[in-house]
């Protein structure tokens, strides 16, 4: 079982010493400076990797609307243009140098009209799964939490309407299991049921804690070190045959520590 966690949670050392794993959250790297990629930035995190033996994941930047998340730096894959395009190309071109595991990317926006964003969404994935195969990369498109109804992708109807629709093999499914909870209302049966519909499609898993309930924070989606909401994290074992990163999607080195103990317990 390989566990791993996001980089805000701590510094590469401090994750290196309680995971095998670390997820790059580019979007806050500082990797970016007017839209341009810093070097120096990239370098000092590739030579801390390098004094690791950290397997990578990289979630690469998405769509948020709060006042921590960069606006230079959001991509609504609903809604792309020629920069975007490159933002996450260079995602995933990263992805390849460090021969990360999987991509992250999240769904899109409904703009206005569903059916429309849907049918936008899924030709601006089509794009990005072509990139990934010539650089070699696997991406895992994301569910999100059906408590922001603005979110397209929330049940696994939809989301595995798109991976088919796209048809890639350098497209499978993020099962966020946070995500799933809040869609599901924190009912236990139905977050199962939700996980034993994508099994066969899962390519990445984040885990992380929650209420099942919308709140003014986040939508509910707090983020909490696993043991501290709702979730049964059980229900990774309808994932069968899965061997992939278990990654901890939380804020600090103690949530890791917390949430990688209940995970090995209930981890069959």
């Amino acid at each position: 079982m390989i566990i791993g966690a996001s980089s805000f949670a701590g510094t590469i050392q401090e994750i290196k010493n309680e995971v095998q794993s670390v997820e790059l959250y580019i979007p806050k790297l500082g990797l970016y400076k007017n839209l341009q990629l810093q070097d120096g930035v990239l370098d000092g995190i590739m030579d801390a990797l390098s004094t690791s033996d950290l397997a990578t994941s990289i979630h690469a930047p998405y769509f948020a609307d709060v006042p921590t998340y960069p606006k230079e730096l959001v991509v609504d894959t609903a809604n792309m243009d020629r920069t975007h395009f490159r933002l996450m190309e260079e995602s995933i071109e990263l992805a390849n140098r460090l021969n990360s595991k999987v991509v992250v990317i999240h769904p899109g926006r409904i703009n206005g009209n569903r059916a429309l964003s849907f049918s936008n969404m899924v030709k601006n994935l089509k794009e990005l799964a072509s990139t990934a195969h010539d650089y070699g990369v696997m991406l895992g498109l994301e569910n999100k939490e059906g408590t922001d109804p603005g979110n397209l992708c929330c049940n696994t109807a939809e989301l595995l309407e798109a991976v088919k629709a796209v048809d890639s093999s350098n497209l499978g499914v993020t099962f966020d299991v946070g995500h799933a909870n809040l869609t599901c209302g924190g009912v236990s049966e139905k977050v199962r049921k939700f996980a034993k519909d994508l099994n066969g499609y899962v390519v990445h898993i984040h885990l992380h804690d929650n209420y099942g309930v919308w709140t003014n924070e986040y939508a509910g989606d707090m983020h909490m070190a696993p043991g501290s909401g709702t979730v049964d994290f059980s229900v990774i074992n309808e994932i069968s045959d899965y061997r992939g990163i278990y990654n901890l999607e939380v804020f600090s080195i103690d949530d890791i520590v917390s949430g990688k103990n209940i995970i090995f317990k209930v981890h069959a």
